[in-house]
């Protein structure tokens, strides 16, 4: 971070330059998500986002409880800042999440140099604490324990001109001893779906080609739909609609010039015939199911308080196979878990083995501070758990480069990605992405040529365990509305509901395209 600041200057007194942000994701898809609308909100009060590199006004942490060390990287980050901060008045440091919705005040007795703690349920706030923070000279914390807005009630600034995430619900209702997320993000709360389709369609009409519909369990959808005014059900008891989140992908498909719709996660437990019958009969959704296996022990899946077994999860995979022979499947699994023994670990192998995902990702189970499984007697030796891990990692690289090897002469259709290939620069190739999900590298044939967010077809020459490769001529080349806006560095902006939020610096201009929602029977 260079010395962009006089000493003793204030960076909200630089003439006629608006304060800069930065804003760095820690965790999974649902906090990159987060992360778009925490950007979303603050180009709305004025901010603008920091060239790549550059020293930034504001620095945004939305961290993350689940991933091993999650807290240490947070602290380490923070203490980098910290002498930056000293040496530049007037730049702010803020920390969300789901670590600050766990850690609360614990952050400030860590780092006292941060300026605002927020938590998962008052995104929506974090512009005002910021104003407050600078106006008051003292940090600000606020953290609730219930959702204030709905996240997609905000304004978000899309990373991707191509593809968009889309949440459907935040919560979740299943007690999995292993996981904190629903003692930090609540119950499950689902949105009405014509509010789902009109933010589909708007980003549709901005150029996005392909939407992932968000959940912490998407196929429990319709459990409780929300009162927008209220965040609470507009009924005391709601009856569940055990067919919407079936009826929601049919209806995207029906959405005109989106091409490509994904979801993510489900859970076994939930897992329905319509759903499969709807990803089988709407083109517009995609050939792949990432459904959580976690252990192939029902003795284990047990103490996981994963309600589903074994069998039931093989009979899921059937039926989709069934339906769409060439789907992919991917799967999470966690090894060690506690009690785990030898013969429970060679029943995850003897799943894997049959149920033949095309990838998995794989981890080693640590404890979580809060979770019932942190507290069990049974932990397992750290190196029993990499012994294991390995051994699971080396079956599943096996028959993730078998069904690589099996497509290899075949044809396929890829929305062309940005900075999928570490090595592209070296080896002169591009990447995209599958219908199904998979990872290609393929040439194009004049530099410039092909953007991202462009659709090619190529033939597959190679493969290895996680991607596959193109090394022949393009057989065919679609230019798109997403490559045009990724060439002029664009992405999609999605407007929220109005906060009242004082402006910072220079105001954006307004958005010209907002799709409106014309199913009342739905909004």
């Amino acid at each position: 971070m260079g010395d962009r600041f006089a000493v003793g200057e204030s960076p909200a007194e630089t003439a006629s330059a608006a304060r800069t942000y930065e804003v760095r994701t820690l965790g999974c898809l649902m906090n990159a998500h987060d992360s778009e609308r925490m950007a979303g909100l603050l180009e709305g009060a004025g901010y603008v986002k920091a060239a790549p590199g550059a020293p930034a006004d504001l620095v945004v942490f939305n961290t993350c409880a689940v991933r091993e060390n999650a807290d240490n990287k947070l602290y380490g980050s923070l203490g980098h800042l910290a002498p930056i901060k000293a040496s530049h008045p007037g730049m702010q440091i803020a920390v969300g999440g789901c670590l600050a919705q766990k850690d609360r005040h614990t952050v400030l007795e860590h780092a006292p140099w941060v300026d605002v703690v927020f938590g998962t349920h008052n995104i929506g706030s974090l512009p005002i604490l910021l104003e407050r923070a600078r106006h008051n000279q003292q940090a600000q914390v606020e953290i609730h324990d219930s959702l204030q807005t709905f996240p997609s009630a905000l304004p978000a600034s899309r990373d991707s001109a191509y593809a968009a995430w889309v949440s459907i619900s935040v919560g979740c209702n299943n007690t999995c001893t292993f996981c904190i997320v629903p003692s930090l993000r609540g119950k499950e709360v689902d949105r009405r779906p014509g509010d789902i389709l009109a933010e589909v369609q708007a980003l549709v009409e901005q150029g996005v080609l392909d939407v992932t519909l968000l959940g912490q369990n998407v196929n429990s959808y319709g459990v409780n739909f929300a009162d927008p005014g209220s965040l609470a059900s507009s009924d005391p008891t709601p009856p569940r609609d055990r067919g919407a989140f079936a009826e929601l992908l049919r209806a995207c498909g029906r959405i005109e010039g989106l091409e490509r719709v994904r979801f993510t996660s489900p859970h076994p437990a939930e897992f329905t015939d319509d759903v499969i019958a709807a990803m089988a009969e709407t083109p517009t959704v995609c050939p792949h199911l990432h459904m959580p296996l976690q252990s192939g022990s029902d003795r284990i899946l047990k103490a996981m308080r994963r309600s589903y077994r074994r069998d039931r999860y093989l009979g899921i995979i059937d039926k989709v196979r069934c339906a769409m022979p060439h789907a992919a499947i991917t799967t999470d699994i966690i090894v060690g878990f506690p009690g785990e023994t030898e013969d429970d670990f060679m029943q995850t192998l003897d799943v894997v083995e049959r149920a033949r995902f095309t990838s998995a990702f794989t981890f080693q189970y640590s404890p979580r501070p809060g979770t019932p499984a942190a507290e069990m007697t049974d932990q397992i030796p750290k190196s029993v758990v990499q012994d294991r891990f390995n051994r699971l990692v080396v079956l599943q690289d096996r028959i993730s480069l078998e069904n690589n090897q099996s497509l290899v002469g075949g044809q396929v259709e890829l929305l062309v990605a940005a900075g999928d290939g570490r090595k592209n620069a070296a080896t002169a190739r591009m990447s995209g992405r599958a219908r199904d999900g998979r990872l290609v590298h393929f040439r194009p044939e004049q530099p410039g040529s092909v953007r991202p967010g462009d659709v090619v077809v190529v033939e597959i020459t190679n493969a290895a365990p996680h991607y596959l490769i193109a090394d022949g001529p393009m057989l065919q080349h679609r230019r798109t509305r997403a490559g045009d806006a990724s060439e002029r560095g664009q992405t999609p902006k999605t407007r929220g509901i109005g906060l009242g939020v004082p402006l910072v610096g220079k105001p954006q201009p307004p958005l010209i395209a907002s799709a409106q929602c014309n199913d009342h029977a739905t909004c």
